[in-house]
């Protein structure tokens, strides 16, 4: 019996070491589409410049839960004034354990974003296009690069 009991308790335990990362929801948490000179702006010859922001949040919302938000700003301007600009929020439920703290935080700022980049990036081709404007797909990211440059920017700071 007791052989059993050990075999049990060191597979539990083994489990809960394994590292487990998994997408449960991936959600729309705020869009906005600005277009300030429609329809005027239909009638020009366009020559867009598009600007990018990008941002991520993460926030614990469960035991192993977090929620993982990937902010973009899209800004589109033409001959030197705003065509249109979108604003995105998509966000993301992903469930992590058995990580240590750096793999957490590499998991959290580069891979759920990456995860939820492809969504933004529909949504945001969407509602352009709904817009009356050419389709607009952003190209790939590297977000382990960002998170990397992030990363060395934080210790550069801490180390002046």
């Amino acid at each position: 019996m007791s052989d059993t009991t050990e075999v049990n308790a060191a597979t539990e335990t083994q489990e809960a070491q394994t590292p487990q990362l998994s997408m449960q929801r991936v959600f729309l948490k705020d869009i906005s589409f600005e277009s300030p000179r429609s329809p005027m702006i239909f009638q020009e010859e366009w020559k867009p410049e598009v600007g990018l922001e990008l941002n991520t949040k993460s926030r614990q919302v469960g035991e192993s839960v977090y929620e993982i938000v990937l902010e973009i700003t899209v800004t589109v301007k033409n001959s030197g004034q705003t065509g249109y600009l979108v604003q995105i929020q998509q966000g993301g439920l992903f469930v992590v354990s058995g990580l240590d703290e750096q793999q957490l935080h590499h998991a959290l700022g580069a891979f759920c974003p990456a995860t939820l980049f492809p969504y933004a990036r529909e949504n945001i081709d969407a509602i352009v296009v709904k817009g009356s404007f050419s389709a607009l797909m952003l190209a790939p990211i590297n977000f382990d690069a960002l998170y990397l440059e992030s990363l060395q920017k934080k210790q550069a700071e801490t180390t002046q």
